[in-house]
């Protein structure tokens, strides 16, 4: 069930943009007068269709893969690659016999359209609910560190005054991509002496792997156990998924182990300390329990007034099984006015787009690694296993930028490939040959469909550890 509804989120969010992408295009062909044989939801690969009808002189449908969408302008070399057409004397409805600053617009019709998506998602969002962040003058208990955070020198209890000598008045913006994409200087105070710590630029190849946490998060106080996982009689005996996968990939299915729930923890219970280590912070309790992997450890616990002592063992990944309560740090809400929440949409959008393209130019210069890349699958996990509309909003927004950008990049076959050929043909004042574009479309179709296997593959081999 959990797998349906990422699946269903993704494919919902990813069918609004296609087709509002795709609407671009076909907009921008229907005001220049250039006729548009095909509307399509997915590709239609050789002629296999899900569904289609015809409305007009336009054939509209669904094809049966998902690998995105396409509107077959009459007149032009696309994913149709209809050269037969091509060979044909131009009409005057066609994409190739209209002046070179009308296609152009026709090819960024569908970026436009994104942009403007995106922008609206964010706009929205503002306005609805505003925008909370932490307090950072209010963590007077400084940051938790994770185990990236500790290799630039980080440590528990430090407080963050600044990035770059600018004050941090929001908590967020010390893991925002200004500190994680631009290599920042952080001004820290530990005890009473200030600090400077720089962030490599490199920093973002280490949590690709983790999430946030592991680089800094506030320090939580830790109050009580809320939950502890207990066995579940369905995977008690090897199940039917783990038998396939010891055929396909030899990986043994493990039964999960519960060792608080064995040693006698209860929700409910305050920890009070861990091989007699007094324990007042969550990430406290996570490091001296992540240290004892495979060990038993001392817990004290109190319980209904009175101490408890127990012994579990620690499972190999430095857990026990236990989600703990704990203390939020102060935060602040800003309500945004209907006028008020353009701009900061705007700014947040913008943002999105300007981190994809620092993305792509890390990458280029080697300094993030292309394992990166996320296919459907990552996507689909980002978008998680229960449905929250503002999550759901959110990261469709940040898709709608990222597919405005991927879009315009130089790249044969994608609508950047063609404004490229098309700003060559304004510059020398004569097209580029049938020819060459033929070409160019075929060697871009290979290098996006090595880059989807790619992005799949790294999907698949995050999924089993790798």
């Amino acid at each position: 069930m959990n797998g349906l509804i990422m699946a269903g989120q993704l494919l919902l969010g990813l069918s609004l943009l296609v087709i509002l992408h795709e609407l671009g295009h076909f907009l921008a062909a229907r005001a220049f007068g250039i006729k548009v044989e095909k509307f399509y939801l997915f590709f239609d690969a050789w002629g296999f269709k899900l569904f289609s009808f015809k409305k007009g002189d336009v054939e509209y449908g669904i094809g049966w893969l998902p690998l995105g969408g396409y509107v077959k302008i009459a007149g032009m070399i696309d994913e149709s690659m209809d050269t037969e057409q091509m060979a044909q004397p131009a009409q005057p409805w066609e994409f190739r016999s209209k002046p070179a600053w009308q296609r152009l617009i026709v090819m960024l019709g569908g970026i436009i359209v994104n942009v403007i998506v995106g922008i609206f998602i964010f706009w929205m969002l503002t306005f609805t609910y505003g925008k909370s962040y932490t307090i950072n003058e209010k963590l007077t208990n400084g940051i938790a560190v994770g185990n990236i955070g500790k290799e630039i020198g980080l440590k528990n209890g430090d407080r963050i005054l600044a990035i770059n000598e600018n004050k941090l008045i929001r908590f967020e913006d010390a893991i925002s991509s200004k500190v994680l994409f631009d290599g920042a200087r952080l001004t820290v105070l530990r005890a009473n002496q200030t600090l400077y710590i720089s962030v490599p630029d490199t920093i973002l190849n280490k949590l690709s792997k983790n999430d946030k946490e592991n680089f800094i998060s506030p320090r939580y106080t830790m109050e009580r156990i809320d939950k502890v996982s207990v066995p579940d009689p369905r995977i008690d005996e090897q199940s039917f998924i783990g038998k396939i996968l010891d055929k396909l990939f030899g990986r043994k299915f493990e039964k999960p182990i519960y060792p608080a729930y064995n040693a006698g923890i209860k929700p409910g219970d305050s920890i009070l300390s861990v091989n007699e280590k007094t324990i007042t912070f969550l990430d406290q309790f996570k490091d001296e329990v992540s240290a004892n992997k495979n060990k038993k450890v001392s817990i004290t616990a109190l319980r209904n007034g009175k101490r408890i002592s127990f012994s579990p063992t620690v499972s190999k990944d430095g857990t026990i099984g236990v989600i703990p309560n704990v203390k939020l740090p102060e935060s602040a809400h800003i309500d945004f006015s209907f006028t008020q929440s353009l701009p900061e949409g705007a700014a947040m959008a913008w943002s999105t787009f300007v981190d994809n393209a620092k993305g792509i130019g890390k990458m280029i210069t080697g300094k993030l690694s292309a394992r990166n890349i996320s296919s459907p699958i990552g996507i689909a996990k980002v978008y998680g296993s229960t449905f929250d509309w503002v999550k759901f909003w959110t990261l469709t927004g940040l898709i709608s930028m990222a597919l405005a950008f991927m879009n315009l990049l130089p790249i044969p076959g994608l609508d950047g490939g063609h404004v490229v050929f098309l700003l060559i043909e304004m510059v020398q004042r004569k097209p580029v040959s049938e020819k060459v574009l033929e070409k160019a479309q075929i060697v871009g179709f290979v290098i996006l469909i090595c880059l989807m296997v790619f992005a799949f593959g790294n999907d698949i081999l995050k999924s089993f550890g790798k």
